[in-house]
């Protein structure tokens, strides 16, 4: 019964957890076409199974450069990877040298902490945490922050990012992104600090 279930969980039949767990195969999935992809992050920590290889099956934490080490195949870099574009390229490194069409499925037994600040003319300045699976807008974020103040500026807000040593300042116009349906969203990302300014009065 065991077999049975797993090899259905490979062709892509998923039991729901509580945990939102993500099984990653070769087979699309349709339902979520349209959404937001999922991106592995440093502190996510993953199970890898192999079909019919039960010594390979692993769980591992992702660590701070998006780093994994795997049984055979040693350190791969799965930071940034939707899961499914992890586990297609584990198969790959498999198939490459060590076995013949292999199956593996990954899925994401529990999610790093990924925490964002908005700071300045918002109604409940603070930390948020992030949703599993979701990525956070600008617009999205600042509502997370209860909106705007009375002399909030949507006009007047920058992003401040660490990237790699430096850090790096976006000025933004909410507003425009508000009114333009066909504008990019700004994405906030994991320790984004996101200001509002003020208007003047």
């Amino acid at each position: 019964m065991k077999n049975i279930f797993y090899w259905l969980a490979m062709l892509g039949v998923v039991a729901g957890s509580a945990r939102g767990e993500l099984l990653a195969t070769n087979a699309p999935n349709p339902a979520s076409k349209d959404a937001k992809v999922y991106s592995l992050s440093p502190n996510d920590i993953i199970q890898m199974k192999v079909y019919q290889e039960e010594d390979l099956d692993s769980t591992r934490r992702i660590a701070k450069d998006g780093t994994v080490t795997m049984p055979l195949v040693g350190v791969v870099n799965v930071g940034g990877k939707s899961v499914e574009q992890a586990a297609r390229m584990l198969q790959d490194l498999y198939a490459k040298d060590y076995l013949v069409n292999p199956q593996v499925g990954l899925i994401i037994v529990e999610y790093s902490k990924r925490n964002f600040t908005v700071l300045g003319q918002v109604q409940k300045p603070g930390s948020y945490e992030m949703p599993n699976e979701q990525s956070i807008d600008l617009l999205r974020a600042i509502g997370m922050a209860g909106g705007y103040t009375r002399i909030g500026a949507p006009t007047k807000i920058t992003v401040q990012r660490k990237v790699g040593d430096e850090v790096k300042i976006f000025k933004l116009d909410a507003e425009a992104m508000a009114k333009e349906k066909n504008a990019k969203p700004f994405e906030v990302l994991p320790e984004d600090t996101v200001t509002v300014g003020e208007k003047f009065i």
